[in-house]
């Protein structure tokens, strides 16, 4: 499974672990970690709101999946919900990549409890396209355990997994990234039904981010109704 080259400095500390369960697609995932680079603080690869605190115990979003661009085989990004990550060494996380490595974008379910290496979901048992409506969450249920949920709403399946990982709980977020650094054009991804402890987003005080990599690679919108934003492409 290739890897991608990617952005020296700020990447340095992205990690190399292959991806144990490789997808039945085409595609060659990266098999980098969607880990957080540094603190994330407004820039490098994450762009969306990120709330910080203490003993965090669910987060979850709605997205439909927009249409991608590959602009190169290295465009690979993705939509996801997490617990930890935010200024803290270990992700609990769950969603959609797109990856670009074949030239054409290909959407691949995923989980991460890192720092284990991504877990990619079988895409002929779990399949998505765009314009498939995905509900994700990543729920603390105590004694170390999180439960990751990622549903297809339009496809009809469920993917559900409980792991164990001793984390701080200290952020949660609903996200994107790109773990090399380059987008895709991804136009605008719509996050609605957006929660932080089972209350609205805003409820959070979330930080906003917005990915750059020099120049801004995409623009997270303020919050609406308390549980809804955008992010929308602008640059790669």
């Amino acid at each position: 499974m290739r890897r991608f080259l990617i952005h020296a400095a700020a990447f340095a500390a992205v990690a190399t672990a292959v991806a144990p369960i490789a997808p039945a697609t085409a595609a060659a995932t990266s098999g980098l970690a969607f880990k957080p680079l540094s603190y994330n603080t407004n820039g490098y690869n994450w762009g969306g709101y990120a709330a910080q605190g203490s003993g965090f115990t669910s987060v979850s979003a709605t997205w439909t999946e927009p249409a991608a661009t590959c602009h190169s085989t290295n465009d690979l990004y993705a939509p996801w919900v997490g617990i930890d990550g935010y200024g803290s060494s270990s992700v609990e996380q769950t969603g959609v990549a797109t990856d670009c490595s074949s030239g054409s974008p290909v959407d691949e379910p995923w989980y991460e409890m890192y720092p284990a290496a991504p877990v990619y979901l079988n895409t002929s048992s779990y399949p998505v396209k765009t314009g498939d409506v995905i509900n994700a969450s990543v729920t603390y249920s105590g004694s170390n355990k999180y439960k990751l949920v990622l549903n297809d709403s339009t496809r009809g399946w469920t993917y559900t997994t409980t792991k164990t990982l001793s984390a701080s709980r200290a952020s949660a977020e609903v996200i994107i990234e790109s773990p090399t650094g380059s987008y895709p054009n991804f136009g605008t991804l719509h996050f609605t039904n957006a929660k932080i402890n089972g209350a609205s987003l805003s409820s959070a005080s979330p930080t906003a981010l917005d990915p750059s990599n020099g120049v801004y690679e995409a623009h997270t919108s303020a919050i609406s109704g308390g549980t809804s934003f955008t992010d929308t492409f602008e640059h790669q």
